[in-house]
């Protein structure tokens, strides 16, 4: 191609592209100009309804006085926009919200556990306590069982071993769980703390104490007229304590420490005479305390009422989720006596009461605490196979200057009449042959 023709094909290429420029340049002027009326349009539009809108609101008006004030609403006040903290502002029934809430916010959980052949169901409100006052009803493997008394606890016994699946029933009001709950039933006791006895545990409010506190210690009617009521047994080996429950009220556990006392066996709770309800002893966390930060050396005790080994197992449960992991340098003793004869367990055979006191002797143990048990001569030598409970300290309650007792024994409860510093009334003296 010669030169000539290269310049004319440059040119005709530059025109080309300059063409194409403002062709494109013109198509944009005019979409904007059209833009820019149909908006214009749009503006006219809307100002005309508003103004239609307003002669309208106008004709319709009552006229206004000569002194009107013009409406000075601050837009900014929070209690114009009220209604949007209030979910029953739009809903014509009140009481809606309130339902939903109980679907929804209202939640029960289930606990099941087994001691022997049994199982023990808790039902729980959103609070982790037991829901009372309602009619509940669970499913164990398709058996429907009712919660009698209303307490929130459904007890089934005479199962067999095996695994079974817990289900609970619509409850009015509330959300229930889904899934069943599995649990399963043994079929020898396992002395192992259950877990969750502290639903089952109440304080003296809820129950009548004069009726369940009734503990009546045979050691009483055996003393004579020996009995060390002013003297602190205590010297080389051996050591001095006391053992105190609600009886002897509030303690002045420095002024105690300060007349020579070295240990305390403080009563943790006990079994309702009447109905076996746990309690918890009123003055038990302030006992422990006091003695602990007076210097002190402490043990515990529980006055049981169980009428089988599983009932011992919950009566140690109980012991060992007062004490809470707290270091003790003395055993926890279950306390076995009479209630005058009127006591759930008072007609027992000695075979079940030493089941009873091994049962409790062992879940103490296997969760790591020494366990004893405490009776008075009489009771040892008549209603328990002491033979069978060697393994555990024995606390021997014989109010005599020198005991009768024939048996082992590594404590010795020796007067009920004591009296000491800081302790108003009389108070049980002890003596302790344990290493210290």
């Amino acid at each position: 191609m010669d030169s000539k023709l290269k310049r004319i094909t440059i040119v005709s290429a530059v025109l080309c592209i300059f063409l194409i420029m403002g062709t494109v340049f013109a198509l944009n002027i005019v979409k904007q100009s059209r833009i820019t009326e149909a908006q214009e349009r749009r503006a006219e539009a809307e100002a005309a309804n508003a103004q239609g809108a307003q002669e309208q609101v106008e004709k319709t008006a009552p006229a206004a006085s000569a002194d009107a004030k013009v409406d000075q609403t601050d837009l900014t006040d929070p209690s114009l926009y009220a209604y949007r903290e209030d979910l029953t502002f739009f809903d014509q029934d009140p009481t809606r919200f309130e339902k939903m809430q109980l679907r929804i916010g209202k939640k029960l959980s289930l606990f099941a556990t087994s001691v022997q052949r049994d199982i023990r169901i808790h039902v729980l409100n959103d609070e982790g306590e037991l829901l009372k006052g309602h009619s509940l009803f669970v499913k164990i493997d398709d058996q429907e069982y009712k919660d009698l008394d209303a307490d929130g606890i459904i007890y089934v016994g005479d199962l067999k071993a095996g695994d079974y699946e817990v289900k609970l029933e619509e409850v009015e009001g509330y959300k229930v769980p889904q899934n069943a709950v599995r649990v399963h039933v043994k079929d020898n006791v396992e002395y192992t703390k259950i877990e969750d006895i502290s639903l089952l545990i109440k304080t003296e409010d809820e129950i009548d104490a004069a009726a369940e506190d009734s503990a009546k210690n045979g050691a009483e009617e055996d003393r004579d007229k020996t009995e060390l009521t002013d003297k602190r047994l205590g010297e080389g080996n051996t050591h001095f304590g006391i053992d105190v429950s609600k009886w002897n009220k509030e303690i002045n556990w420095d002024q105690v420490a300060a007349s020579g006392v070295e240990f305390a066996i403080i009563r943790c709770g006990y079994r309702g005479s009447v109905t076996g309800a746990l309690v918890e002893d009123p003055y038990f966390r302030k006992n422990l305390e006091g003695a602990k930060a007076a210097g002190i050396k402490v043990g515990l005790y529980f006055f049981t009422q169980a009428t089988d080994p599983v009932e011992a197992v919950e009566e140690a449960s109980m012991a060992l989720a007062l004490v809470d992991s707290s270091f003790l340098e003395y055993p926890i003793f279950i306390d076995t006596e009479g209630a005058g004869g009127k006591g759930r367990a008072d007609v027992m055979n000695p075979a079940v009461r030493t089941q009873v006191c091994k049962a409790f002797c062992e879940t103490i143990e296997s969760a790591g605490y020494k366990a004893g048990v405490y009776a008075s001569r009489n009771w040892y030598n008549n209603n328990l196979d002491v033979k069978q409970l060697d393994d555990y300290v024995i606390w021997l309650a014989e109010y005599r200057e020198s005991p009768k007792y024939e048996g082992k024994y590594e404590m010795w409860q020796y007067t009920s009449n004591g009296s000491i510093e800081g302790i108003d009334g009389r108070v049980d003296f002890d003596i302790s042959y344990t290493k210290d």
